[in-house]
């Protein structure tokens, strides 16, 4: 069992940045392209070691909350997934999951924050700290709501242990095709897990396809495909999550942010986590994961969206459409004001050595 995720020799550069012309940093790490049925695309670095997955592992957590009879739908099946920013209707949406139940952000065990969301912020009369306001409140109202529809304790519900978190590990190990090398503490409280990239990808991929049953090339029946899989069984909830997240993405993170802007925008399914890493996913299943050694998020949509488009899986989308989405999710390089008082553009993060001379694949 793995105690360290892979070291700099092994990474690859994923990105870079340019400030004033000069190459100013470099983000090294390390990535993986599979295909629908699981197979490698593209291999960056050391993507079959371990990396805690963060919050890109919510879609697997939700899952599980929904299969022990967490009653979501819609904008809270689209919240036990999300990792929000807390504007007014992520409150309002988990405030009404609790409220379903009897509970209260009182039951929540995730950090106190303040709404990360200005507009919501300083619209409240004072400028309270609560749980209900931590980007992970979603999910921890989703277990909540599991833990009593399955007849068990709220008070542990956070403890590896407790029925809610070992069905969460069953349900990581049968989309992931692999054990986890080691389980920690996420930042909100929750176990996570450490997973290879590829059973990450591998994951998130079958949840989507699950969730969607469209197509892929050389499948002409993706819901018979994946019928004897073990991870078949949970078609239903994948559905729910799957409909809920691309008819409602503003509640994954925020109107106008890099997750929700990749799934309203491009119709790819997007998952951030901390630390530097993210999932992507095309309702075909192609999937991307990738993990930024430094634990930076900077340039982890551009690598992942770059490494979509140079394996053909995301030929639908215009060359134009796709570089106005990672222009709007990746944020520039500045320096000082410009004549009229903005802040001024001095350079841009661009994708590293390694992305740039992968060539093209044909499009699937």
């Amino acid at each position: 069992m793995s105690c360290s995720t892979f070291a700099s020799a092994d990474a690859a550069e994923l990105a870079a940045v340019v400030r004033s012309g000069f190459l100013e940093s470099r983000h090294i790490g390390s990535a993986v392209v599979l295909d629908p049925q699981g197979s490698p695309l593209i291999s960056l670095g050391a993507p079959e070691v371990p990396v805690f997955t963060r919050s890109s592992l919510k879609p697997l957590q939700a899952i599980a909350a929904m299969n022990l009879g967490a009653a979501v739908t819609g904008t809270w099946a689209a919240l036990a997934t999300a990792s929000h920013k807390c504007e007014a209707g992520h409150a309002e949406a988990v405030a009404g999951m609790l409220e379903s139940v009897g509970l209260s952000p009182a039951d929540l065990q995730c950090p106190s924050a303040h709404p990360a969301d200005g507009a919501f912020r300083r619209s409240l009369q004072a400028d309270p700290k609560s749980p209900l306001y931590f980007n992970c409140s979603g999910k921890h109202a989703a277990f909540l709501m599991a833990a009593l529809a399955s007849g068990a304790d709220t008070n542990s519900y956070l403890n590896p242990a407790h029925p809610v978190q070992t069905k969460v590990a069953e349900v990581v190990e049968t989309f992931a095709g692999e054990t986890p090398a080691a389980v920690g503490t996420d930042g909100c409280g929750a176990p996570v897990f450490a997973l290879s990239l590829v059973g990450l990808a591998r994951a998130i991929g079958r949840v989507v396809r699950l969730g969607s049953a469209v197509e892929a090339p050389g499948d002409e029946n993706p819901t018979a495909t994946s019928a004897t899989e073990p991870y078949a069984s949970y078609a239903s909830e994948a559905r729910t999550l799957v409909d809920a997240v691309f008819a409602e993405p503003w509640a994954i993170e925020g109107h106008g942010r890099p997750n929700t802007s990749v799934i309203d925008r491009l119709g790819v399914f997007a998952k951030g986590g901390a630390e530097g890493v993210i999932v992507m996913s095309t309702k075909s299943g192609y999937s991307v994961a990738v993990k930024c050694l430094d634990g930076s998020s900077r340039a982890t949509g551009l690598v992942a969206l770059t490494l979509l488009r140079k394996a053909g899986a995301i030929p639908e989308i215009g060359e134009e459409l796709l570089a106005e989405v990672i222009e709007a999710i990746t944020d520039p390089v500045t320096g000082g004001t410009e004549s009229e008082g903005r802040t001024a553009v001095v350079g841009r993060v661009i994708v590293g050595e390694d992305i740039a001379k992968i060539r093209q694949r044909e499009s699937h």
